[in-house]
């Protein structure tokens, strides 16, 4: 197996299930070091049930993780390849996110034996299409939220209004789960294009209704959020702060519900390869855990879910 691009609470929950359940079939298991890395310098160590004892409650990722350039090479892939046939890896488990899975698709298509891809969907980002939640999210979520309720304190004490950047460059699901959670004024997401115009207009309307502070969640992908703070301040007349909340909302505890899916995607992981699945990712879709076909994953975008926009807008009222 192997953990790549960012990191997301629950991977070490993958790997520990991963390579229990692997054990009990049976089967040998290996972990590549330092993501794509580990697979262009071969780089891997061997996992055992007792090895991977101790990490099921950890952030992060055991088996390290990286942005790697060079697996974005031809030389790259094929050394990537060479790697996998020469070590006889029948199956390789890749958890990470989007970004992964278009490596993994590349992957799959060079390669020199017949070893077959499976996909575990973890990333705080929850972008992935063909589930309806990845690895990490729920922890992510629950971190910002815990974060946004204690910047709530100093909010109301100061009459503030507070720009509160979430992570997410180009979606929103953070933003708009955190937004409605949080009871935020206003989300912004990239998604959707907004009107700073109509932002100044809400924050006037409430301010005129006696609400004196306010909070506005926002993903990093809208824009400079220390301007958007400084241009409401000075077109409203509302004290305004921005908080970037950063890489806080990758790391911690996993969640009961990030390791809950860790456990149930590593099985489903693990019973496609020894049906001889290849080239699939796990999902959870409407309650079921199933899979589908890696590069339909990679080709679509999930959307995300307006409705949890408007209703927060209904409920800041």
């Amino acid at each position: 197996m192997v953990t790549c691009g960012g990191d997301a609470p629950g991977m070490n929950a993958a790997i520990r299930a991963i390579t229990r359940i692997a054990c009990t079939k049976n089967l040998q298991v290996l972990g590549f070091e330092n993501g794509w890395n580990g697979l262009i310098t071969n780089t891997f160590r061997s996992l055992t049930p007792h090895s991977v004892g101790g990490i099921l409650h950890t952030g992060g990722t055991i088996l390290r993780t990286s942005r790697s350039l060079k697996f974005k090479t031809e030389e790259g892939i094929k050394k990537s390849a060479e790697t996998l046939a020469d070590n006889n890896i029948d199956g390789l488990v890749v958890i990470g996110g989007n970004g992964s899975f278009n490596g993994a698709l590349e992957l799959s298509k060079n390669l020199i034996t017949d070893t077959k891809i499976i996909g575990i969907p973890a990333t705080i980002d929850n972008d992935v299409f063909g589930t309806d939640e990845t690895i990490g999210f729920d922890t992510a979520v629950d971190t910002a939220v815990v974060a946004v309720d204690k910047i709530r304190d100093t909010m109301v004490s100061f009459k503030r209004v507070f720009v509160i950047e979430v992570m997410g460059r180009e979606r929103g699901f953070i933003a708009a789960t955190v937004g409605l959670a949080v009871g935020a004024e206003i989300i912004l997401v990239p998604e959707i294009k907004f009107d700073k115009n109509k932002v100044f207009e809400s924050i006037r309307e409430k301010r005129a209704k006696g609400k004196r502070s306010g909070i506005i969640v926002a993903a990093e992908g809208i824009g400079d959020c220390q301007k958007l703070a400084q241009e409401i301040e000075e077109n409203t007349g509302a004290e305004t702060r921005r908080s970037v909340l950063g890489y806080i909302q990758r790391g911690g505890n996993p969640s009961a519900r990030s390791r809950l899916l860790a456990s149930l995607f590593a099985n489903k992981a693990i019973e496609l390869l020894l049906n001889e699945q290849a080239s699939r990712i796990v999902g959870l879709q409407d309650g079921a855990i199933t899979s589908i076909d890696l590069e339909t994953s990679c080709k679509k975008e999930k959307p995300l879910e307006l409705d949890l926009v408007k209703l927060a807008g209904i409920l800041s009222r």
